[in-house]
């Protein structure tokens, strides 16, 4: 998936002067195939000061308004005349789709509309698109019907109780397999199957907040067995020569252990709340049963799922065969579930909004990590992920030149281990709030409970990859 961040060239280490971030910025920042000329160049050199801290305000007030979801949920209750609007800003994967938007009206009046139209139709929107499929298409009945067949086949012979032992391998083994089928596929599948066990009334507040950090930290990490399924890891894996074999030797097998570690304490503090009548996953709730899923049923749809995976770079391909995806789906409608295609929209929308702000951070991003020495680094991209894409912190990483490797393994690890801290840390995160917000108060999720549940998670991987 192809990362925001227009190209940019590498600052040399340290003693890069802070002005010439803002030069290199204002000069990759023309869109691609436009020479500047006379008048164009004047307009971006005039207000280049200008919109960057524009910028940088609309990132912060979008920053802000995510923590602030929650609170407009509450108002939603006390002010029913203004409910709509006050919900609507509440959902939290509308938050940066609705701060892009301001953000494109202020360029239109600052630089032009002309300008305005020009950046956003730069960015790069890959990324959106194919989590919004790759969600439509591992939520499917088929193929969430397969997964539980095989899990249960696994609990049964594991030496728990079967629904304890669904809710470990949901919280160890799906975050796992995100380094095959990518980690917005194994979070949609996660968060469906985990959502009737966990996310449900009787279980605490703290708890389920509790599980959701360890969700979202395991699926970050889960993803680094391989150089092609975790976004941060993808930005880099090209430049920095590393391959899947890399990827597994210095972070696959610590990652897996910080999974296992994380996924095992949750569910012994799970244990007592889980019933045997949870035990049993319905892909989707209704009120007349569906019939069996025949195989070649969900054949068909695991292959669809496997070649959007393998075309994840290619969004004409994927894309088209997403259409065909949808026509199968209605030919066999008997032998499905209604398709997320609002969650998998809003999911979009959100990561779009990011691309679309999160390409003016540049200026002040980049000579932060450029700055950092290993360990300071590890910390700093860890500390940062919480406020921006992590996937977007490692490719300005992957534009300094003359990093060490131990530079390099600290920014990787650090964005990856901090994946779980907010919403925006991690790409996969706006799926799982979509797919599991109704089950908190007020059907919303709050980003300190978030911060607060994923901290403990947050830190045994971090452990994992500086101590192991």
């Amino acid at each position: 998936m192809q990362q925001s961040c227009p190209p940019q060239p590498a600052p040399h280490g340290r003693k890069t002067p802070f002005y010439m971030a803002f030069a290199v910025t204002w000069v990759f920042s023309l869109p691609p195939g436009n020479a500047p000329d006379g008048s164009h160049f004047s307009i971006r050199k005039t207000h280049l000061t200008t919109i960057q801290l524009i910028s940088a305000i609309i990132f912060g007030l979008a920053l802000l308004h995510t923590f602030a979801a929650k609170s407009f949920e509450v108002l939603a209750h006390r002010h029913p005349r203004h409910a709509g609007l006050l919900h609507l800003l509440g959902e939290v994967e509308v938050v940066f789709g609705f701060w892009a938007f301001i953000l494109i009206i202020v360029m239109a009046f600052v630089s032009g509309g002309a300008a305005a139209i020009d950046y956003a139709e730069s960015r790069h929107y890959t990324e959106p698109l194919f989590v919004f499929v790759v969600m439509v298409v591992a939520a499917s009945r088929p193929v969430l019907d397969a997964v539980q067949r095989l899990l249960k086949g696994v609990a049964r012979v594991m030496p728990l109780r079967t629904e304890l032992a669904l809710v470990w391998l949901g919280l160890a083994l799906v975050p796992l397999t995100g380094s095959l089928i990518t980690e917005p596929a194994a979070m949609t599948l996660a968060a469906l199957m985990l959502a009737p066990q966990i996310f449900r009334p009787g279980i605490p507040e703290w708890l389920k907040y509790g599980a959701l950090g360890v969700l979202f930290v395991n699926v970050s990490i889960g993803g680094t067995l391989t150089s092609y399924a975790a976004p941060p890891v993808l930005m880099v894996a090209t430049t920095w020569s590393w391959d899947s074999a890399y990827m597994a030797a210095h972070f696959g097998w610590k990652a897996a252990v910080a999974v296992l570690f994380n996924a095992t304490g949750v569910s012994l503090l799970l244990r007592k709340y889980l019933h045997s009548n949870t035990s049993d996953i319905k892909p989707k709730a209704g009120d007349i049963e569906l019939p069996k899923v025949p195989l070649i049923i969900s054949v068909v749809h695991l292959a669809v799922l496997a070649a959007v995976v393998a075309l994840a770079h290619h969004p004409v391909l994927f894309i088209g065969l997403f259409l065909f995806f949808l026509g199968f789906v209605q030919a066999y409608e008997r032998y499905q579930s209604p398709l997320i295609l609002k969650e998998g929209l809003l999911v979009g929308f959100f990561l779009g909004g990011l691309v679309v702000l999160g390409g003016m951070q540049q200026w002040w991003l980049q000579p932060i990590v450029s700055s950092l020495k290993p360990l300071a680094l590890f910390f700093g991209a860890l500390g940062l992920t919480a406020i921006t894409d992590n996937a977007a912190l490692t490719y300005l990483g992957s534009l300094i030149a003359g990093m060490t490797d131990e530079s390099k393994y600290m920014l990787v690890a650090g964005a990856v281990a901090g994946g779980g801290l907010t919403v925006i840390a991690n790409a996969p995160n706006p799926a799982g709030v979509a797919l599991l917000r109704r089950g908190f108060k007020d059907e919303s999720i709050g980003a300190l409970g978030l911060l607060a549940g994923a901290l403990l998670p947050t830190a045994v991987a971090a452990a994992a990859f500086l101590l192991l």
